[in-house]
């Protein structure tokens, strides 16, 4: 299950869940209530047969004068439950039956017992339902999903054979012309294609459990090497040792998209650092800075024309499947700082 289908999944679950409990709650506490007005009556019932009989072993008996009380009718307080009842041939006294305020409790407890009992099945055939009932509205979304990842993967398929035609011709055209300028900038403009290509391959995919080793420092200066095609950024890299036990392809796209922006939005003749300090990797640029830092991890969010504003939406989703934490801190006019934390994937 996917982490939206998932999210979909809890969040139907727990307002189905929590709806249905809390009516079966007060249902439960109002016949509570109704079955302690019945337990009451039913112990007074039970003093009025002893009151004639004498013989019950559930209730004390005592007697009271007959100024102070009214008879045939239930007491309750903190100590006992009592009833007082009138003796033939005597005005000046009653009979008092009374129950222990222990054996009382003790009465109440087994009825809560029960109530309990019967309370707790009932919320496990309710989450059963709620669980059932989850899955059942969680299928048209997994349907629109699944139809819409299929749909992507036509379309980027269809991709690949425009794309490599297009490279073997700018390749052909670079043999065969001195000024090659206008041929690299469509060159790049296919490279930037193709790496939108794999952003989106790898926003499909999940890579939480593809892992291999490898070496950060490696990766780092392979990317960029790859992607710094310009000689107007610097870039300042520190020597790092760490090594990963990560999916790699998806560390490529997270370092190509952090990386490619912070060569996009720099400054002329800017500068990038990358470092690690206690197992986070920082990248920082020092270019045009980002107005609404919140914001640029929303998928379309672009505070620029360029793009497509899908870039780090996709690397916040890949840092969340490997268990990367990834935050930033942003200044205009003065740069963007990403930082990545990187211990729980790092290779002890």
């Amino acid at each position: 299950m996917k982490k939206v289908e998932l999210e979909s999944f809890l969040k139907s679950l727990t307002l189905f869940f929590t709806s249905q409990a809390i009516l079966v709650g007060a249902l439960f506490w109002i016949n509570y209530q109704k079955e302690l007005q019945t337990l009451d009556e039913a112990l007074f019932s039970e003093m009025r047969v002893c009151s004639y009989t004498l013989n019950c072993k559930k209730f004390e008996i005592d007697f009271v004068p007959a100024d102070k009380y009214e008879p045939y009718k239930l007491y309750k307080n903190n100590n006992e439950l009592s009833a007082y009842f009138s003796i033939p041939n005597s005005t000046k006294n009653y009979l008092k039956l009374y129950l222990p305020k222990e054996k009382y409790q003790n009465e109440i407890l087994k009825l809560k017992k029960k109530n309990n009992f019967t309370f707790l099945i009932i919320l496990l055939i309710i989450f059963g339902l709620s669980v059932l009932f989850s899955l059942y509205t969680l299928a048209p979304l997994r349907n629109a999903l699944r139809l819409t990842e299929e749909f992507i993967k036509d379309i980027l398929h269809d991709f690949n054979t425009p794309l490599s035609t297009l490279r073997l011709n700018v390749s052909m055209l670079k043999k065969s012309q001195e000024n090659i300028s206008k041929i690299e900038r469509i060159e790049n403009s296919v490279e930037t294609i193709l790496r939108l290509q794999e952003n989106l391959k790898a926003y499909l995919q999940n890579h939480e459990l593809q892992k291999e080793e490898c070496s950060l420092g490696n990766l780092i200066q392979e990317r960029v090497k790859l992607i710094n095609n310009t000689k107007n950024i610097h870039f300042k890299i520190q020597p790092i040792s760490l090594k990963l036990q990560c999916n790699r392809d998806a560390m490529v796209r997270i370092l190509d998209n952090l990386i490619s922006n912070a060569i996009k939005y720099n400054k002329k003749d800017g500068q990038v650092k990358i470092l690690v300090n206690n197992e986070t990797l920082i990248i920082e640029d020092k270019g045009k800075g980002i107005k609404n830092p919140k914001k640029v991890f929303e998928r379309f969010y672009k505070e620029q024309d360029r793009g497509i504003g899908i870039g780090l939406h996709i690397v916040k989703k890949l840092c969340d499947e490997l268990g990367i934490t990834i935050s930033l801190e942003s200044e205009l006019g003065k740069g963007t700082r990403f930082y990545l934390d990187l211990h729980k994937i790092v290779k002890r």
